[in-house]
């Protein structure tokens, strides 16, 4: 006998190429989108490219503004990824997929340098050491993993602050107020970190000189993904009053550091250094 149910009142099929959600659709576009771009991009621009409303963008942006998803940046009129964004970032390095293909790239390069190692990932201001390989006979280290430390006087955070866009690194460090200080040592204004910036992208790597630890060095080298975004910092870390001398041993580790930054870009997927 046929079925005497009315269809019309069966709930309609759902289009699977149309979001359920379109608010969620639109908010994890516009952040896929900035998180795509080499600096921070006008509202306008995120609007034509994603196809979605003016006025929507700014309400969105508006609301990750205030979760410091993304920031403003009112004088260029544009926005970049804020603090929450970079959070997110170091929640994904955390659960394991970073570390888990990071901790033997570490371990081969303790036994080649015959220093401590770390891998750090960017943390808000910070960085927050995902892996530590200790090299025997070493004095321990701060960099343990968990431990969170400020990006601008680190090595393997100025190796990832001179890869961000200019326009990131200012909101991050916007004044004075946003320098910690551990020894004494290191920038303590904007103008200071850019000049710091500035020669680690004409060395290569980045280098510092008991801004951590009095009485301790590091170099490190930026990990790049494969849109070219620093997706982590790999260092080496020993004692200023040990072994060879300074400029002979930061040739070796600097060298040391970059092979295996290269290294972990490769198993991530980034085929060659931007």
């Amino acid at each position: 006998m046929p079925d005497s149910r009315d269809l019309s009142s069966d709930p309609p099929v759902a289009d699977p190429a149309r979001p359920q959600v379109p608010a969620a659709d639109q908010t994890l576009r516009i952040l896929s989108f900035l998180a795509r771009q080499r600096g921070p991009a006008p509202a306008r621009a995120i609007a034509t490219a994603l196809g979605i409303p003016r006025s929507t963008v700014y309400h969105l942006l508006t609301t990750l503004q205030e979760h410091q998803f993304v920031v403003h940046l009112p004088e260029e009129r544009r926005w970049g990824l804020g603090i929450a964004a970079f959070e997110l970032a170091g929640g994904y390095s955390r659960q394991e997929p970073l570390a888990r293909l990071g901790r033997p790239v570490l371990a081969d390069l303790v036994d080649r340098a015959g220093e401590s190692a770390h891998l750090a990932v960017m943390h808000g201001r910070d960085v927050l050491y995902i892996v530590e390989e200790r090299a025997p006979r070493r004095p321990a280290l701060v960099t343990d993993v968990g431990v969170r430390l400020p990006a601008h006087l680190t090595a393997t955070g100025r190796a990832m602050l001179a890869a961000l866009p200019r326009e990131q690194v200012r909101a991050l460090f916007p004044d004075a107020a946003a320098f910690a200080d551990r020894t004494g040592r290191g920038p303590r204004r904007p103008g200071e970190l850019r000049e710091v910036l500035r020669e680690v992208r004409d060395r290569g790597y980045a280098i510092e000189d008991g801004e951590v630890t009095l009485g301790m060095r590091s170099i490190g080298a930026v990990v790049r993904d494969h849109t070219g975004w620093p997706a982590a910092a790999v260092a080496l870390t020993w004692s200023a009053s040990a072994g060879s001398p300074e400029t002979e041993t930061s040739a070796v580790l600097s060298a040391a550091a970059r092979a295996a930054a290269d290294e972990l870009e490769r198993r991530i997927g980034r085929s060659r250094r931007a």
